[in-house]
């Protein structure tokens, strides 16, 4: 997605930079993290924000009444902007981006964990010191993700880092030992 993540970057950047100059990029952060979930959980605002029948008038109307009271000024400015620029379809990109850079910029590892059931707070806090120490950093973000195929265990991705410690990981080598044998 090299022309998709070129389309982005201006405007995490620019989104970025005027966080930095309010002071306020983790409540941004925070903030963009809720924005992507909702679009995410959304196929019919992605439809809607992506369709051509409706107006950009009717896209920032829409953006505004959606998230108008629960955005920041800056964060419903870009959104604005987006519809304006034709660009709102790619919102996600963007957030996502923004995220990117706002790890970038204070140093948060991203570790994707993918478990076999819903972790409770306290494994999630114990999971989250574990992934510190894997990554060597003081501070890391964790995007989980449930699959009930692993069976049991969790599944954690740092970068090109895969640590599977999974039941079915378990299981897939027990088999590849036993074919070797």
């Amino acid at each position: 997605m090299p022309l998709l993540n070129t389309l982005a970057t201006p405007y995490a950047d620019a989104l970025l930079q005027v966080g930095d100059s309010r002071g306020d990029i983790d409540s941004l952060a925070a903030e963009a993290k809720t924005l992507l979930e909702a679009w995410n959980a959304s196929t019919e605002l992605q439809a809607a924000m992506r369709s051509p029948v409706l107006s950009v008038e009717g896209k920032k109307k829409a953006l505004t009444t959606l998230f108008g009271e629960s955005s920041s000024p800056a964060m419903l400015n870009l959104l604005k902007l987006l519809a304006d620029r034709q660009r709102i379809g790619i919102l996600d990109a963007v957030l996502e981006r923004f995220l990117e850079l706002h790890r970038e910029l204070r140093g948060i590892t991203l570790a994707h964990v993918t478990s076999a059931s819903a972790l409770t707070e306290e494994q999630q806090t114990k999971l989250t010191e574990k992934v510190k120490g894997l990554a060597g950093t003081a501070s890391v973000d964790i995007d989980m993700s449930v699959d009930p195929t692993l069976i049991g265990g969790f599944v954690v991705r740092l970068g090109s880092k895969v640590i599977d410690a999974s039941l079915q990981g378990q299981v897939r080598r027990l088999g590849l030992s036993l074919a070797r044998a």
